[in-house]
C-alpha cells in the first residue's frame, strides 16, 4: 500500500475540474491507457490570455487523478508563459509530496501542459523530439527514447536508472533496458560533470 499525503488523497477523492472544456483553446494528451496510465488536458483562455477554465480526463491511480487535479489548479488564472514554466516538482509540491514510485504522474500532467500548449501555439510538442534527432527507443515496452530519459533526468537530479523508472516507467516493465538507462546517466552526468 502507498502512503500518500493528506493532499494527494483530497485530490484523489475530490478531483477538481474533471471532465473536457468545451471549444477548448489548448489540448494535450499523454499516456497511453494499455500501459496503465493516460492523460487529457484541455484548457481555454479569457480576453486577457490566461487560463479561464482548465479539465483533465485521466486514467490511472489514485496519484495520477491527483497530480492531474492538482495541476488544474496550479495553472488556472496563468498566462501561457507561466504554464510553461510549471514543472512536475510544482505539482509534487503542491500534493506534498508523492511516493517515488508514483513520481511519473506529475510528469506525466506536466507533459499533458507541454503538449497543450505547443497545440495552442500551432507548433510541434516539445516531447516529440526535433528535426535533427527523434530520439533512440530505449524502453520497447513504454515506448520511452533517450530523449525524455535524458530531459527528465536533468530536470530531476536523476541518477540511477531505478529512480528514472520511478519518473517516466522507463525499464519498469521487463527491465530490459536498466543497463542501457544507467549507460545514459553515466554518460550525460560525466559529461555534465566536464563542462564545469
Amino acid at each position: 500500500m502507498w502512503k500518500y499525503t493528506d493532499k494527494v488523497m483530497d485530490h484523489f477523492m475530490n478531483p477538481r475540474n474533471v471532465g473536457e472544456v468545451e471549444n477548448p483553446d489548448g489540448v494535450g494528451e499523454v499516456g497511453n491507457a494499455a500501459c496503465g496510465d493516460a492523460l487529457k488536458l484541455t484548457f481555454k483562455l479569457d480576453e486577457n490570455g490566461k487560463i479561464a477554465d482548465v479539465k483533465f480526463r485521466t486514467f490511472g491511480c489514485a496519484s495520477a487523478i491527483a497530480s492531474s487535479s492538482a495541476l488544474t489548479e496550479i495553472v488556472k488564472g496563468m498566462t501561457i508563459e507561466e504554464a510553461e514554466k510549471v514543472t512536475n516538482q510544482d505539482i509534487v509540491y503542491v500534493l506534498g509530496d508523492l511516493p517515488e514510485a508514483k513520481k511519473h504522474c506529475s510528469v506525466m500532467g506536466m507533459e499533458a501542459l507541454q503538449a497543450a500548449i505547443a497545440k495552442y501555439k500551432g507548433i510541434e510538442n516539445p516531447l516529440a523530439g526535433d528535426d535533427d534527432h527523434e530520439g533512440r527507443l530505449i524502453c520497447n515496452c513504454f515506448g520511452i527514447t533517450d530523449i525524455k530519459i535524458l530531459k527528465i533526468a536533468r530536470e530531476n537530479d536523476l541518477h540511477q536508472a531505478e529512480e528514472v523508472t520511478n519518473y517516466c516507467k522507463a525499464g519498469g516493465a521487463c527491465g530490459a533496458c536498466l543497463e542501457d538507462i544507467q549507460r545514459l546517466l553515466d554518460d550525460m552526468w560525466k559529461f555534465r560533470a566536464a563542462q564545469k
